[in-house]
């Protein structure tokens, strides 16, 4: 199988590249880069002593989970085309000529497609992983705002058929994790378990058979946007108090979830 990965360069991406990479003849990455320096670098959010506390806590939980992750030099079955950030949507069709040859189309973490690539990759039935359980949390840092509305229990991954729409295409299922060590570590292990939940159907040949189900906007808790994620909740953010265990998973607001266990 040729898989094209669309993502982005911290080291839950890089760790996602490489467990790919074991799943697959070729792997084609097209990697757009970011700040590593959330908080502290003018970019996606507020540049913030509280917004700095966060992300190193954030920083702190990744390595913890993925450890220092970097694309393996080993993995000679990669091809990569590094972007900044945002740049996606300006390549034309034929610098992206062997990246669009694959069998699987898998995005995590890029900028938002558009035009004729988002159309060209909904023809492929391309996989999206929203970091967030659809439909009841779509948007941005949507993990965090189940913890901030005290539904711990709706915190992991959609794993869902690209839409032109932001994390509305049709769900394949969820991923969650029972890692419930503290808020941070909780969330980040989600990801890893939407990593892991593709690598193993991949490897039983059920990736591009899984039913799907539509999504019903009138389920939605949550339609957040980044400009809600502010220095202001962070802080009332950490004055909570979460249990993490204060509800537990109900298989009924889920679609066959696949439960990472350590």
């Amino acid at each position: 199988m040729k898989i094209t990965l669309f993502t982005s360069n911290k080291n839950r991406h890089n760790y996602f590249i490489n467990l790919l990479s074991q799943n697959c003849k070729e792997l084609f990455v097209v990697q757009e880069s970011s700040t590593i320096f959330q908080g502290l670098i003018p970019g996606h959010y507020q540049v913030s002593n509280t917004m700095k506390d966060y992300f190193d806590k954030v920083n702190n939980a990744q390595k913890k989970i993925f450890g220092n992750s970097y694309i393996k030099n080993s993995n000679k079955n990669i091809s990569l085309l590094p972007l900044s950030m945002g740049d996606l949507n300006q390549c034309e069709h034929k610098l992206l000529n062997q990246f669009l040859e694959s069998d699987l189309y898998i995005i995590f973490g890029s900028s938002y497609i558009k035009g004729d690539l988002v159309n060209f990759l909904i023809k492929k039935k391309a996989i999206n992983i929203h970091m967030g359980i659809s439909p009841y949390y779509r948007g941005t840092d949507c993990n965090f705002w189940a913890l901030y509305d005290n539904n711990p229990h709706l915190v992991g991954a959609t794993i869902h058929l690209l839409s032109k729409g932001l994390d509305n295409g049709p769900i394949l299922y969820h991923a969650l994790s029972n890692l419930k060590n503290n808020p941070f570590e909780y969330t980040m292990s989600t990801v890893k378990s939407a990593f892991h939940s593709i690598s193993a159907r991949i490897n039983n040949g059920t990736i591009l058979n899984i039913s799907t189900s539509e999504q019903e906007k009138i389920q939605e808790i949550r339609y957040s946007k980044s400009k809600d994620f502010s220095e202001e909740v962070i802080k009332k953010f950490f004055s909570k108090k979460i249990d993490l265990n204060s509800k537990k998973f109900d298989e009924n607001l889920l679609k066959q979830p696949f439960f990472l266990e350590k």
